[in-house]
């Protein structure tokens, strides 16, 4: 290995002992054993007779429109509960409104051609944040549907949004596994289970590759999407320049420069108002 590939490497090392399970890129990795998944929902939900059947991670849902939204977790449970999991260090990424879409994400792709409404799963979107998004100074918050008329009966339409707040970090058994994500060392971990795979990508060559591989993926990603945008709006600004030029040759109706250059009528309006005044 040549001294530039084996400095690379090191740093990469050091990058992946400081992750913590609260970092999405370590996060999606680990949680997609399914113990590990099993541990998290049982703790979160109370219920330790749950059992994971399936997960996946960074998997992408979309919708009729072709917008997509990558979820961090999404696992499926003995009784065919669904689940996506969310991490956030952002207050930004856990909005209600995100929450809102990402339940109506999975309801689209769940329920199968030719299959009832009826037969929709049940479903829970679970975001654990870094920060009290929900600035009420609780651990956790269940947001149900409800009936207001009805002295606030709960709509049983079987979706369901869970907020973890992690700044809560104390002893109960939320508390600790708390402590657990927001944790470097997996040494001083509460959970066996979380602290054994830590250790599998922190401290084995096996792990090391796997982490490697995953930051190299997601660099390229970057980089892909970065250039892809940067296109984006070269040619936006092209199209705004054909424009403008289209209007200065003559062409003065709006809708055909629209159809020219593939803005919308809004857009050219807006570009050409101050020649309009």
């Amino acid at each position: 290995m040549d001294k530039a590939l084996s400095e690379k490497r090191k740093k990469q090392l050091e990058i992946i002992k400081q992750f913590r399970l609260i970092d999405d890129t370590f996060m999606s990795k680990v949680f997609e054993d399914k113990a590990c998944a099993e541990l998290l929902l049982r703790i979160i939900l109370k219920k330790d007779d749950l059992t994971v059947l399936k997960t996946d991670s960074q998997i992408e849902l979309k919708n009729i429109q072709g917008r997509s939204s990558r979820l961090d977790i999404y696992a499926v449970d003995s009784k065919g509960k669904h689940y996506d999991i969310e991490v956030q260090r952002d207050n930004d990424g856990a909005l209600p409104r995100r929450a809102r879409y990402n339940s109506s994400l999975m309801d689209a792709n769940l329920l199968l051609k030719g299959q009832q409404v009826n037969e929709l799963p049940e479903t829970y979107v679970i975001f654990i944040t870094e920060h009290d998004t929900l600035k009420g100074g609780k651990p956790l918050y269940t947001i149900d549907r409800k009936i207001s008329e009805l002295s606030d009966a709960i709509f049983d339409d079987g979706s369901h949004i869970i907020y973890v707040n992690g700044e809560i970090r104390d002893e109960t058994e939320l508390g600790r596994l708390m402590q657990d994500l927001f944790c470097v060392d997996p040494n001083k971990m509460h959970n066996k289970t979380l602290s054994d795979k830590v250790k599998q990508f922190k401290e084995t060559e096996e792990g090391y590759g796997n982490m490697c591989e995953l930051m190299e993926n997601y660099v390229n990603e970057a980089v892909n999407e970065a250039v892809k945008e940067t296109a984006k709006e070269t040619a936006k600004e092209t199209a705004k320049e054909i424009a403008v030029n289209l209007w200065n040759g003559g062409l003065l109706d709006m809708q055909q420069i629209a159809n020219a250059t593939k803005l919308s009528l809004d857009e050219v309006k807006e570009l050409l108002a101050d020649k309009t005044a």
